[in-house]
């Protein structure tokens, strides 16, 4: 089958424009959900079910290229016999080699096509072997995604990501919910998330302005009001040498006595100044 190259061409700028508009999606998406990512490659080569299917897919390969094999010797040795014998062969001897030739090349050709060709026995064996597994991978995918609250999972081994941020791989977790031994892997991925700098910033808090009603406890009650403020008149009135208030209705005050002279109760009434 001959590739046409321009078409080749068209299928890689379709993948680059793909992987562009995921990574222009990206963050679109995390500004409203919260999207995650997973390699099930990882995962499936760490699953014992799945390497003991690839053990027994890979021995029927093995198998089937072994006959394949055989088959295209057997189309060999025929065609190295025709080109020694066939000047001593007679006609009808070399027609039904060359009879012979064709059925063994059609013949290893039709093997060929119904075990590696799509659609044909290998695929067969493939999905009846994985199907299974596989459904229980993505359930456990599905299984962690919903409890770690993700909106949506990307499989980087099926979509390739130009760059993301390791703390949203739940590739570890997912392998725990299989069962799978995951803890060098979940230390590798520890120290990349912690050596990348985003993760290394600490965000502050935020300020939550208390909404709560203010209540008769909470309004400072207003002091007494004192004499001197209720009474305008108090308010108006004079200061005596004490600094107290001089009302109208109040004694006046007592002045201090600063030069006090000796009173002489002997002294008699005439002698008294008039």
């Amino acid at each position: 089958m001959v590739v046409d190259p321009s078409s080749k061409l068209l299928d890689i700028k379709m993948t680059r424009w793909i992987i562009v508009g995921v990574a222009l999606l990206l963050p679109m998406l995390a500004v409203a959900q919260k999207v995650g990512y997973v390699s099930s490659d990882a995962i499936r080569t760490a699953y014992e079910p799945n390497r003991q299917a690839e053990e027994r897919l890979n021995a029927l390969v093995t198998e089937w290229k072994g006959e394949l094999a055989q088959r295209q010797r057997d189309v060999d040795e025929l065609e190295i016999e025709m080109k020694k014998n066939r000047l001593i062969w007679s006609d009808a001897e070399r027609q039904q080699k060359d009879r012979e030739l064709e059925d063994k090349r059609s013949d290893r050709d039709k093997f060929a096509r119904e075990k590696f060709e799509p659609g044909g026995e290998h695929d067969k064996v493939a999905e009846g072997l994985f199907k299974a597994i596989w459904d229980k991978i993505y359930f456990g995918i599905q299984k962690v995604a919903a409890a770690e609250g993700y909106d949506m999972v990307w499989d980087k081994s099926v979509q390739p990501l130009v760059y993301v941020n390791a703390k949203y791989d739940i590739t570890v977790k997912v392998m725990k919910e299989l069962g799978i031994d995951a803890d060098d892997l979940e230390r590798k991925q520890k120290l990349v998330v912690e050596g990348d700098p985003r993760n290394q910033r600490a965000e502050e808090p935020r300020k939550r302005k208390s909404r709560r009603r203010s209540t008769s406890a909470d309004v400072p009650e207003d002091p007494a009001p004192t004499d001197t403020q209720s009474n305008p008149n108090v308010q108006n009135a004079p200061l005596g040498p004490d600094g107290q208030p001089i009302l109208p209705f109040s004694p006046p005050p007592k002045l201090p006595d600063t030069n006090p002279v000796p009173v002489d109760t002997n002294k008699r009434e005439q002698d008294i100044p008039r």
